[in-house]
Order: structure tokens, then sequence, then C-alpha cells
């Protein structure tokens, strides 16, 4: 079976996207690469970043547009999320120690981890969990 798929982009959403980006360009060393403000001037209907050779999309929740039932809204609005966003780096303790002195929590330090990474993950002061890892050298023996 084929797949006409290119890309799977992540589509963020957080209270104050425009915050968010700067956040992301001090913890994780993101490029922005565009934003579309919202009407109200406080905003972002959109927002693209670039992460290494990967883009992520951002934006503010909008729950005035859900219609019946619907939601929209941040991971603090929904008390969590479900989904890591996981990121390959030269050096995972540097990745950690650089996010943490931005302002994210360190999750989980960084450790050897069974299957041969160097892991760590943290938390972003918007709910979403991102995670860092480098292979661990192995033994040639």
């Amino acid at each position: 079976m084929s797949t006409d798929i290119e890309a799977v982009i992540p589509h963020i959403v957080v209270d104050d996207a425009a915050a968010a980006l700067e956040f992301y360009r001090k913890a994780l060393g993101a490029e922005e690469v565009m934003r579309v403000p919202a009407d109200d001037g406080k905003r972002l209907l959109h927002s693209e970043m670039k992460l290494g050779g990967s883009r992520v999309f951002v934006r503010d929740a909008f729950p005035e547009h859900c219609g019946s039932g619907g939601k929209d809204g941040s991971p603090k609005t929904f008390g969590g999320t479900a989904v890591t966003l996981h990121l390959r780096v030269a050096d995972c303790d540097a990745a950690v120690e650089r996010a943490a002195g931005a302002g994210a929590v360190v999750v989980m330090p960084p450790e050897d981890a069974f299957w041969g990474d160097r892991f760590a993950v943290v938390a972003d002061p918007y709910g979403h969990a991102w995670s860092f890892a480098h292979t661990l050298e192995r033994d040639s023996a």
C-alpha cells in the first residue's frame, strides 16, 4: 500500500503562542518561519517553527470557534497531554540543560536507557512534553 504522505507535522495548541515561540527559540533552538495573527491582535491563528529538518505548527486556543460541544484548548485546559514530542539531538544532557535553563521542568533526567539511547523528558511551560535522545556508542567487543 502506498501513501501520499510527505511529512507528519505536529500542530500544538498553547496559551500565548507568541511567548511560546520565544520559549521554543531559547529552549530548543527553534527558528520561527512564519506567524499569522488573529483579528483580536493578541493571539496567533497560526505559526510555524523549524526544529532541525522538521516543522511544528503552533497556535493559540480558540474555544469560541468550536461550535456546539466542541473543545479547543491547550494541555493546561485539558489537564495534561497524551503526546510527547521527541527530538533526536547530538547531546541529550546539553539539550535538557538548555531547555531547563529556558524554563522547562525536567520530568525525567538524562539516563542511559536499555534500548541504547541517552534519554530524558522535559515539560514546557505550556504543558507539552518533549523528550530528547542521542544514541550511545556501543562496544564492538
